[in-house]
């Protein structure tokens, strides 16, 4: 009787070591998931606080920028202005065109090409400063390139363009109006408003 009790006590203890460990183990389980959930959703949240953080940098740089391309276009249009006031004063004074032209001409002519340049700058600036694209430039350039005195007034100051730096707006549009001035004199036809290819911005 006293190995079977024994023997029921094995058993038992048996049973309850195993319960114990299983509990153990689901509990343990149980835990795992627990802190994996937990370690998920604070990784979650660190995400969500760093994509909100970069959305905010985002938004603070796209204010920068756009800051910026306003001042660029006030600037712009300052020295344009101010551009604009000298070839003003030196097409009324022909003691002062000769400072502001480095064209050896006459009087009249050298206000004609003071004058065909503040065309040309004052479209060159709308450009620039985005008021018309560079198709729209480019049909108004094919205009302005019809008149003879302009023509002669740009190549005359061919030489001052050279200098360029070949990437700038200025050069861009320069050599756009030499491919017009050029086309215009080979076409074949009257219709000079269908000459030329408008450029691809």
């Amino acid at each position: 009787m006293a190995t079977q009790k024994s023997g029921t006590r094995s058993i038992g203890s048996t049973a309850a070591r195993a319960l114990a460990v299983g509990a153990l183990v689901a509990l343990t389980v149980r835990e795992l998931r627990l802190a994996e959930r937990r370690h998920t959703e604070l990784r979650n949240a660190e995400l969500r606080y760093a994509e909100r953080q970069y959305a905010e940098l985002r938004q603070r740089l796209e204010r920068l920028e756009q800051a910026e391309r306003r001042q660029h276009h006030t600037d712009l249009t300052n020295q344009h202005r101010l551009q604009l006031e000298l070839l003003t004063t030196a097409m009324s004074d022909p003691d002062l065109a000769a400072v502001l032209s480095t064209i050896d001409a006459p009087p009249t002519t050298r206000r004609q090409y003071l004058f065909a340049n503040a065309i040309y700058t004052n479209a060159l600036h709308a450009y620039r400063v985005g008021n018309v694209s560079l198709e729209g430039l480019h049909g108004h350039l094919r205009v302005t390139c019809q008149n003879s005195i302009f023509r002669d007034y740009w190549a005359a100051t061919r030489q001052q363009r050279a200098s360029l730096k070949a990437s700038s707006d200025e050069a861009k549009v320069g050599r756009m109006v030499d491919d017009l001035i050029h086309d215009l004199e080979e076409a074949e036809t009257d219709e000079w408003w269908v000459v030329g290819e408008p450029p691809v911005e």
